[in-house]
């Protein structure tokens, strides 16, 4: 666990070196967003819209008529986020980073098309998918890697630590820390306690994703070919 912290605040320390690196982190925010919307269908209640912000931050307008289907709904978002930076890194290392990219784009388009109205949020999301179609089509396979294991690391980093900005939020005011704070309105936990729980699952998916970058990438399967000699 403490290695996994390391290596993410070292990956943070890199990846903000990198110019326009801050564009790519509302992936993180698109993933939050689109599962809360996906699991509020999955209950029969009406997503009214998604906004994304540039301060990576993003909000769903939704309608239950259940209140227990708040919990769900509100659990869907980070889980979602660091189950999402789990996929990525799993499939890198078995060497389907096109699939991780096409995976990426359908959600982009999915969410452009169904939910996301404000300004910024169309423009990112034409942005991010106009850029993964030229990756996917055009690009060298090395340069096509190396944007993907951008993209994997700056959605790892952003799983981890939106969840742990949630503890900061609940110490100084437990009424603006977000799914928190909903989770604990429908729920006898406080909203430090989801906040809590939120991070260690966020560190558990993180373990797990630095485990499959640092095993490197499995080759891929190919049926073996046996060849046998008969003597006359």
């Amino acid at each position: 666990m403490i290695k996994t912290i390391l290596f993410l605040v070292v990956s943070a320390f890199l990846t903000h070196l990198i110019p326009f690196s801050d564009f790519f982190r509302n992936l993180d925010t698109t993933i939050h967003e689109f599962g809360h919307a996906v699991v509020t269908l999955l209950l029969s209640g009406n997503v009214m819209k998604i906004e994304l912000f540039a301060n990576h931050s993003g909000v769903t307008y939704s309608q239950v008529t259940s209140r227990w289907s708040l919990i769900p709904i509100a659990l869907a978002g980070y889980t979602t986020a660091s189950l999402f930076a789990l996929f990525l890194f799993k499939q890198r290392s078995r060497g389907r980073q096109r699939l991780g990219l096409q995976v990426m784009t359908v959600i982009a388009i999915v969410s452009l098309v169904f939910f996301v109205r404000n300004e910024f949020g169309v423009m990112w999301l034409l942005g991010f998918v106009i850029l993964n179609v030229l990756m996917l089509a055009f690009m060298p396979k090395w340069l096509m890697d190396l944007y993907y294991l951008l993209l994997a690391f700056l959605t790892l980093e952003e799983s981890v630590f939106g969840p742990f900005s949630l503890i900061l939020y609940t110490w100084d005011d437990p009424a603006k820390a977000g799914d928190a704070t909903n989770l604990s309105l429908a729920t006898p936990i406080p909203a430090i306690g989801w906040a809590l729980i939120f991070t260690l699952f966020a560190l558990w998916c993180a373990v797990r994703a630095i485990g499959h970058f640092l095993g490197g990438k499995k080759p891929s399967s190919r049926p073996q070919r046996y060849q046998t000699q008969y003597d006359e």
